[in-house]
Parts: structure tokens; C-alpha cells; sequence
């Protein structure tokens, strides 16, 4: 672990510490940190495996203090939850907004950086899936919170949208291979033939012989 990855480490326990003095529902805060209690712990060991850049750390560790913040006063009582609701005019507070929108925003880029070393995600693909893992990891955070399929903020996705949309920019104005990996990664090569039924009787063919 590098020094920057202890500040990071260090910066998020202060806030979760802070978040867990005195929060207004200690029932409703210990909810809101199962998330905390699970995937740090799973972020932590397998960085000693497989090392995520400074960026993708940074970036969760923001996610994960706007999260414990909204553990302490609920996300519906959080006093920059009522500054926003003044500045767009809304009804009621919106920090559950803003920390939906920063789920993709946020968290996109390290997904991201996941399909692209791991799966290999070039082009399209590269940018589409993130959008694709953040609202399905919304769906069934969503699910798991309210057990109400149906109510997935489309936040999330938007968020997620942005952040891969400027990292596509980025990469059209600096990659000089930017346009090629596009087209790449929608070619489908000469030979290649359907992985469905025909692949299924080629297979079933071979076992009688």
C-alpha cells in the first residue's frame, strides 16, 4: 500500500468515524453501512491481487464519504440535501439525488478500468459497459434497500453516462488509435460463426463420433 493509498485509507476512516458518533437513526445508519461493512473489506483484499490506478481509488473513496455522510443524518436530512432543494427549486431534499448521480459518476471509471484489464474491453464496449454494470448494480442496491424492483433512479445511469462520455472525449483528443479501436471493437471477424444451436450441435456431432 502506497502513501497515497493510506491518506485515502486514513481520510475515509476519519469521516466514517465521525459519521458514527451520535448519527440521528442509529437503526438507519447501521443499514446504510452494511454497503461499508461488506465492500471495503473486499476493496482492501483484493488490492493486494489486483491494484486499481490512484484515479479509480480516489474516486471511490469519494463515493464511499458522500455515502457514510448521508448514514449519519439519513439521506433526507442531510443539511447540503436542503441547499440543494433551495438551488434547484425541488420540493425536497435532494442529497439522495446528488449521491445517485455520483454513483456513476464516480464509480464508472474504476468499472472501467476493471472490463478494460480484465475482460479486455476495447472500444465501444470499453465505454457502453460501465454504463451498463452501474445500472444494474443501482437496480439490485435498489432492490435490496427498498425490496421494489421497479424503483431504480435513473441518476445512476446519467451520472455514469458523464463520466464515461469525458472519458471518451479524453481519449478521442489524445489516443491517436481512438477511431480504430471504435471501429474494432464492432468488426466481427471474417470466419467467426454463431455461438448458439449450431455451436450446440457441432458439440453434440462430436460426442457420437
Amino acid at each position: 500500500m502506497s502513501r497515497y493509498h493510506m491518506f485515502l485509507l486514513a481520510a475515509f476512516a476519519s469521516v466514517w468515524t465521525w459519521a458514527a458518533i451520535g448519527p440521528s437513526y442509529p437503526h438507519d445508519w447501521l443499514l446504510e453501512n452494511y454497503l461499508v461493512f461488506i465492500f471495503v473489506p473486499i476493496i482492501l483484499l483484493l488490492g493486494r491481487y489486483f491494484k486499481l490506478s490512484s484515479l479509480s481509488y480516489s474516486l471511490i473513496t469519494l463515493y464511499m464519504m458522500l455515502h457514510v455522510t448521508g448514514s449519519h443524518y439519513t439521506y433526507a436530512e442531510v443539511p447540503f440535501g436542503y441547499t440543494l432543494q433551495r438551488w434547484f427549486g425541488a420540493d425536497r431534499n435532494m442529497y439522495d439525488r446528488l449521491v445517485h448521480f455520483c454513483f456513476g459518476l464516480l464509480l464508472a471509471y474504476p468499472m472501467r478500468e476493471v472490463f478494460m484489464r480484465v475482460a479486455r474491453s476495447r472500444g465501444v464496449w470499453g465505454y457502453w459497459l460501465p454504463v451498463e454494470l452501474v445500472l444494474a448494480f443501482s437496480a439490485v442496491y435498489e432492490i435490496i434497500e427498498w425490496l421494489v424492483a421497479a424503483r431504480v433512479d435513473p441518476a445512476a445511469g446519467i451520472g455514469a453516462f458523464v463520466t464515461m462520455t469525458l472519458v471518451a472525449m479524453a481519449h478521442w483528443r489524445y489516443d491517436p488509435a481512438f477511431r480504430y479501436e471504435l471501429r474494432a471493437s464492432l468488426k466481427i471477424e471474417r470466419g467467426e460463426r454463431p455461438m448458439g444451436e449450431q455451436a450446440l450441435l457441432k458439440l453434440i456431432r462430436k460426442g457420437r463420433l
